[in-house]
């Protein structure tokens, strides 16, 4: 199962999300353009993200039970079809419902890709290399928002609307073929379920999954600790950048760049402390959102604009939250058994994009009515307004932090039932500095940890 054509079949469906990702945060750095193109407001700019988000938020759990039953082959390449399609509906839109009408199919498609790359995982894959595996599958992800700030952006600048977007088509052009011709959907000889009929069966699939504490753990953990990344990423960071903390476009493009690279330099460290300290994954959730919410904290509050290198610190934190939110899926994968994994995976998935779409519809009503109230002086993305509307997410952030807190008692609750107890993160702390003395006293022993929380 770690065999060379493990990390090959990983590897093709990898490319089908890196394509995802590109055409997921392309709108995130052609809103000043996109405001020029459809004479639109901050409102209806935002718009178009927000809907793309509910249509993707809407459609993870039937994708994670369509992918449970036709498998993850079928429905990436349905997903690449309908996003190489949206991308052909925006490169020659000229006005607002015609681009909604592309970000539609976009965020269809985008929703049937991530989890059928995660369901991959488990079926190709050691169950001791899960939870690396699957930050490397975030980690790799980021690499398409790299291309969408870096080679979309110049063409876009230099050739113009229309080239810009023809070229995404075509890389979702170029994933149906690869995805077609190389990804598998299991090893040889695995054996699957017989698929589950009627909407009663699938009904009863999805309500266990939700009844599982874990799964609901999973959830807000993603709600929590994604949706700010994404609201920066993928509508309000350019602007925010640009027309709030005047930076030139050369500057944003390098910030951008860094919130890449962060994210793919964290992934494996987040991966490797899930796989040493499951009992800790809840505990580093809360770590990543609290380090978010400082992160905003001390750019807004700042007077004038900020320094850049605390934009730079900020962009860093942002960027945590994106391999940190994987944790959400490694509770869906421990807490359900394999022929439900899509199921639970989609349900984790929901989260942190309700989260991400509520945030920028808000932000981009704040800024409005701040614009149409005068408190802007007439200037819609100016820093002023920008502080009072990014603080929203200060609100989400609370919201999700409480709703991690009381899923994990439930969590524990059940754990303890089954003999499992969670001990206080200071004793924890304590134990293991026995055990690191024990060790050097060359007789340690075992550390007892489980595969659970």
């Amino acid at each position: 199962m770690t065999a060379p054509r493990a990390w090959l079949i990983w590897t093709v469906g990898i490319f089908g999300y890196l394509v995802a990702v590109s055409q997921r945060t392309s709108f995130g750095v052609v809103g000043l353009e996109a405001t020029e193109r459809f004479h639109a407001s901050a409102s209806a700019i935002s718009f178009f993200t927000v809907l793309q988000l509910l249509v993707y938020a809407g459609l993870q759990i039937p994708v994670g039970l369509l992918v449970d039953r036709f498998g993850s082959r079928a429905m990436i390449v349905g997903g690449a079809v309908l996003m190489g399609l949206g991308q052909l509906q925006l490169a020659f839109a000229d006005s607002i419902p015609a681009g909604v009408a592309g970000r539609v199919l976009v965020g269809a498609g985008d929703a049937m890709t991530f989890i059928s790359v995660i369901r991959l995982i488990p079926l190709w894959f050691a169950p001791a290399r899960v939870p690396l595996v699957t930050q490397l599958t975030g980690m790799s992800g980021q690499l398409g928002q790299l291309f969408s700030v870096l080679p979309f952006a110049f063409v876009l600048h230099t050739s113009g609307w229309t080239p810009a977007f023809l070229m995404l088509a075509g890389t979702s052009a170029l994933a149906v073929l690869l995805v077609a011709l190389f990804l598998q959907d299991a090893p040889p000889g695995t054996a699957r379920p017989a698929p589950q009929q009627g909407f009663r069966a699938t009904g009863a699939s999805l309500a266990r999954a939700w009844r599982q504490p874990g799964t609901r753990l999973g959830m807000w953990s993603h709600f929590t600790i994604q949706f700010s990344g994404t609201v920066f990423a993928m509508t309000w960071g350019y602007p925010f950048l640009i027309s709030g903390q005047g930076l030139d476009a050369g500057t944003v493009a390098a910030l951008m760049a860094l919130y890449v690279a962060a994210a793919m330099a964290v992934g494996p460290f987040i991966g490797r402390f899930v796989s040493r300290h499951p009992l800790r994954r809840s505990t580093m959730v809360l770590l990543i959102a609290a380090a978010t919410a400082a992160g905003w904290a001390a750019v807004l509050f700042t007077p004038g604009r900020a320094p850049l290198w605390l934009l730079a610190g900020l962009v860093v934190v942002l960027a945590i939250g994106g391999p940190g939110s994987m944790i959400g899926f490694d509770f869906a994968r421990t807490f359900n058994p394999a022929h439900r994994i899509g199921t639970a995976t989609g349900i984790v998935n929901v989260g942190g994009f309700i989260a991400a779409l509520v945030a920028i519809f808000l932000i981009g009503l704040v800024l409005d009515l701040l614009y149409a109230s005068g408190f802007s002086n007439g200037e819609l993305y100016g820093l002023e307004p920008f502080r009072l509307a990014l603080g929203v997410q200060f609100l989400l952030l609370g919201v999700g932090v409480g709703a991690v807190l009381v899923s994990r008692r439930k969590v524990r609750r059940q754990m303890a039932a089954q003999g499992v107890v969670v001990p206080p993160l200071r004793s924890a702390l304590a134990r293991q500095r026995r055990e690191a003395l024990a060790r050097r006293r060359g007789t340690a022993g075992s550390d007892g940890n489980t595969d659970q929380v």
